[in-house]
């Protein structure tokens, strides 16, 4: 049995120490030196592309839409005018009466009470004894001399509504504010936006953007510190810096605050409607910007 043993494993052997062979000095080694190799290449040409890239970077901007929200409720159409006066008229028929309703009908009866001929003014009166009689009359006088001293908030700042200097203007509505940028040779309407520094996040950059227009002190409450929406453009060639393509905005959503309205100067800024952006923005621009603007 062990001489069989001995002839029958020496095939094994001679199969198996050659092929151990050939993985441990070749596969192996060589495998290893491949992936240390690759490595090193992955990581020089990473270098070069950074480099690459580097030399040619995109501005990062940070941006505000900044919305003055509606201050007086929109003014109806002809079809809502008259649906309100038929839900009036359907809720006064519907009703019950109120209690000064009631007493105005229980002053009215007491009153023709005293014109008939057998009327007791002494059982009348014993109920209403040691009390100052005020008939509902009476209050309804009071509250309409009160009603004519009220004064309503006016509808309008006497403002020219198409003036776009004012974010007093078209108080019905939502207005958002613009700025011209010089961009090259050109001057641009654009919403306020300032170039990222190092260290700070892009609402920072934002923010910054907005607390640095010259001649104006606006107040607002930022919507988030996510951007809302992205656009990117490239500087005309006349004007790109070395290393430098283009300009990557970063928008933010805020709404102005502010009740104190300072006037800004009239052809730097424009506080314009939703429908008014087209005349304003180019045409790219104004695609990127309409996707988050709120129509409030």
């Amino acid at each position: 049995m062990g001489t069989r043993a001995v002839k029958m494993a020496a095939p094994f052997t001679r199969v198996y120490r050659p092929l151990w062979r050939i993985i441990t000095t070749t596969t192996l080694n060589k495998g290893v030196r491949n992936v240390s190799s690759t490595r090193q290449q992955w990581s020089a040409q990473n270098v070069k592309t950074a480099g690459v890239a580097w030399s040619a970077p995109w501005a990062l901007h940070g941006a505000v839409c900044l919305q003055r929200l509606p201050v007086v409720s929109q003014d109806r159409s002809p079809i809502e005018e008259e649906f309100m006066k038929l839900m009036r008229q359907m809720e006064l028929e519907r009703s019950l009466l109120s209690d000064h309703e009631l007493r105005l009908l229980e002053d009215a009866a007491r009153m023709s009470r005293k014109q008939e001929d057998d009327y007791d003014s002494d059982e009348e009166e014993e109920d209403y004894r040691d009390k100052e009689i005020v008939t509902a009359q009476d209050l309804e006088d009071i509250w309409e001399q009160k009603l004519k001293q009220f004064q309503p908030a006016p509808r309008s700042q006497g403002v020219d509504e198409k003036g776009v200097s004012s974010s007093e203007r078209c108080l019905a509505e939502s207005l958002i504010l613009l700025v011209k940028k010089d961009v090259g040779s050109e001057k641009l309407w654009l919403l306020p936006q300032i170039q990222w520094e190092t260290g700070e996040t892009l609402r920072q950059t934002a923010e910054r953007a907005l607390a640095s227009l010259p001649g104006a002190d606006l107040k607002a409450t930022f919507l988030g510190n996510t951007p809302c929406g992205f656009y990117k453009y490239k500087y005309p060639k006349d004007i790109r810096k070395e290393g430098s393509v283009g300009a990557k905005v970063f928008f933010f959503k805020a709404l102005l605050s502010s009740h104190k309205h300072l006037p800004l100067e009239k052809n730097s800024f424009a506080w314009v409607k939703k429908d008014e952006l087209q005349d304003f923005l180019k045409p790219e621009y104004l695609k990127q910007v309409r996707r988050f603007i709120m129509a409030l």
